[in-house]
């Protein structure tokens, strides 16, 4: 049986602009066009969909699946593997609704919670190394630096650095949004508190070298195209915010 874009879209529930996009890109082709133009899909097609989105749900970067389905043609191995991963990401989520459940008791009680249990079901070391995997690559065939082996990962300070980069970059693209100025007085005091919480956590980092680090994130498309997808036009405004806020510090 022969299904169309449409069909497959409603059965998957993913949009048609979806699939038209992992066939533009070459993650799953069409079984064949019809002479009228639609594209049509068989059960190979479907059960390729069913494992993109598999590691899409595994939060796997379109060009990572790519290659792991290039290099991985038997699909009980895709699927045993992909329920491998699935069943890590269970553990660690029913993890962290546990620690999510003692720190909203500790808020009802008033009470402090121990630091080493705040943030336990994070990321384990392996799963930092999976997440930065694809900016490590290109930062070594880019720059010739290899980012996983300048030094160990250090989970509860990486996940304390995901957490503050998470909420600083929300932050700025909220701003952003707001139509906020790159040098508003709100602006700057989110860079100052940015830029403190990294130098009183290890990270030796002056204004202006937050400045030029922005000035990177804009020049580097890699650093770029990640801002970019969390706010249109961030990479930029970060960019002179830091530079603007760097220059009312001298």
């Amino acid at each position: 049986m022969q299904y169309t874009v449409k069909e497959i879209a409603q059965l998957a529930n993913v949009t048609v602009k979806t699939l038209h996009h992992y066939h533009k890109i070459g993650l799953l082709i069409p079984r064949k066009i019809s002479e009228s133009g639609y594209r049509l899909y068989g059960q190979q097609e479907l059960e390729r969909l069913q494992q993109i989105l598999f590691y899409r749900e595994l939060d796997f970067p379109l060009k990572e699946i790519t290659k792991l389905l290039a290099g991985e043609s038997d699909r009980l191995s895709i699927l045993q593997n992909q329920k491998q991963l699935l069943m890590a990401r269970l553990r660690r989520l029913t993890r962290l609704v546990q620690t999510l459940d003692e720190s909203i008791d500790h808020a009802l009680k008033g009470e402090p919670m121990e630091q080493s249990a705040m943030f336990k079901g994070f990321r384990s070391e392996e799963e930092w190394e999976m997440a930065l995997a694809e900016q490590n690559e290109h930062i070594k065939k880019t720059y010739d630096y290899d980012l996983l082996a300048s030094k160990p990962i250090e989970v509860e300070a990486m996940n304390e650095m995901a957490l503050e980069a998470k909420h600083f970059m929300n932050s700025m693209a909220c701003a952003l949004r707001e139509g906020r100025k790159y040098d508003d007085s709100q602006v700057k005091k989110l860079i100052r508190q940015h830029i403190d919480f990294l130098n009183d956590h290890g990270t030796a980092l002056t204004d202006a070298d937050f400045a030029s680090q922005a000035r990177f994130f804009v020049q580097d498309d890699f650093h770029r195209h990640m801002l970019e997808e969390v706010q249109t036009g961030l990479s930029y405004y970060l960019c002179f915010a830091a530079e603007s806020f760097a220059s009312d510090q001298q």
